[in-house]
């Protein structure tokens, strides 16, 4: 650009040219203009859909609608971007919005769209507009199922429920055994020690994930479109499930325990999941790592910890050749919670045509089935392996009547005389 010399005159002094002042005047007047023109492309204010979910039958067609705030002043197209066509089809498939001279900005425009389910599945559907940049529609998507069956749907559910309540329950069978024999002889307390490290680290991670609106939004940043896995009944579980653990283990402190305690082992394992807690919460609050990232480290120990809850009471019962003290109750309601959760899987892979995320969910899928491996060890040793002991009672020699009774458990006792002894009761642990 050529440079303006100010005209200088006789005595040295200068003075801005007429020519100067115009150029700069009419610079000035340009870049104002050009600053006070409205948006090139109108004024839409916002874009959004009046559902995010929508679920639909094979062959079957459900409309929804796009609503649009504001009007634009040139012609836009709105096109869909499905994720798998092969799976729904949408009609239209691209929205043309028509340009108008005198942009009313807030004006509530509806469009709708039909959607058609092609086959099962499900898939993501986002916007794109053209002209490119026209219309913010990063936050705008649709997440689609297409199922076989409403009822298989419907079953499925219910199915969720009921293991659900299962689990629920499963914890008090064992308090029940406890309290009436006034004894926790039989009930490893590694066991319990690993379940309430597993509990308490799973109801860190629901209860940060669901109450959390800060992690929430951590959750929302790595996946805009999903959504929050953890819902209410999770976070009642799992807190349920610690309080039931926390009264088994008070009633170790209060019941007959002869000299059983938490193995060396046992305490060690604790002691490391216990460092990881401690090491990535310090992480956290340092701002070294996000909190989502120390709640999946919590969700990973309970995994861990599912893995090999169960070995500390079933090399217990090997080792005594009983299971006297360890309730069956507890195993049938877990079997029935894992062998329904896992049908609940399988009809959903089949109602979703969903098959990858049955067997590639590695860890839902693996964990259930390993639960239900050791569910059935579990029978085999109460009812086959080592079939519950008879238990003796010791009774004054001077008592009549039959030298065998039963209690109302199933359980057989044997009369034996004694002549030295008060009246009293031991528990034998005798093979049957």
């Amino acid at each position: 650009m050529a440079h303006i010399r100010p005209a200088t005159f006789p005595n040295g002094t200068s003075r801005v040219s007429s020519h100067s002042l115009s150029y700069c005047f009419t610079r000035f007047i340009v870049s104002m203009l050009l600053l006070g023109l409205p948006n090139t492309y109108g004024q839409i204010e916002e874009m959004y859909l009046d559902s995010t979910d929508l679920n639909i039958l094979v062959d079957e067609s459900r409309l929804f609608r796009m609503v649009q705030i504001g009007e634009p002043n040139v012609t836009l197209q709105i096109a869909l971007q499905v994720q798998h066509p092969d799976i729904v089809q949408f009609v239209p498939s691209t929205l043309d919005i028509p340009g108008t001279a005198e942009p009313n900005d807030t004006v509530k425009i509806t469009h709708d769209i039909m959607a058609y389910g092609k086959s099962p599945g499900h898939s993501e559907v986002t916007f794109n507009s053209t002209p490119v940049g026209s219309v913010n529609l990063s936050s705008v998507f649709l997440r689609i199922t297409v199922m076989h069956s409403n009822t298989i749907n419907v079953i499925s559910y219910i199915m969720g429920w009921i293991y659900f309540a299962a689990w629920s329950v499963s914890f008090y069978p064992q308090i029940y055994i406890n309290f009436k024999r006034k004894s926790v002889v039989g009930l490893n307390f590694d066991f319990l020690a690993l379940n309430i490290m597993g509990f308490t680290m799973y109801s860190l991670f629901n209860c940060g994930l669901y109450f959390s609106k800060a992690i929430q939004s951590e959750y929302q940043s790595r996946h805009p479109r999903s959504v929050n896995p953890v819902q209410l009944n999770d976070v009642f579980f799992s807190l349920h499930a610690s309080f039931a653990t926390l009264v088994t283990i008070t009633q170790c402190f209060l019941y007959e325990r002869e000299e059983q305690r938490v193995s060396m082992t046992g305490r060690s394992i604790l002691g490391g999941f216990l460092a990881i807690v401690i090491v990535t919460a310090g992480l956290g609050a340092g701002g070294k790592i996000e909190w989502l990232d120390f709640l999946y480290g919590c969700s990973y120990i309970k995994l861990c910890i599912t893995l090999i809850k169960y070995v500390p009471q079933a090399y217990m019962n090997y080792k005594r050749k009983s299971t006297i003290g360890w309730s069956i109750g507890n195993i049938f309601l877990d079997f029935v919670g894992g062998f329904l959760s896992i049908l609940q899987m399988a009809l959903n892979a089949y109602n979703y045509n969903d098959w990858i995320s049955f067997f590639g969910d590695a860890t839902k899928f693996g964990l259930g089935l390993f639960s239900l491996v050791f569910d059935i060890f579990f029978i085999l040793q109460h009812y086959v392996f080592y079939r519950e002991g008879r238990e003796f009672m010791i009774v004054d020699s001077s008592e009549e009547g039959s030298n065998m009774t039963s209690s109302g458990d199933g359980r057989k006792y044997f009369m034996v005389n004694n002549w030295h002894a008060d009246e009293k009761k031991y528990d034998l642990n005798a093979k049957a």
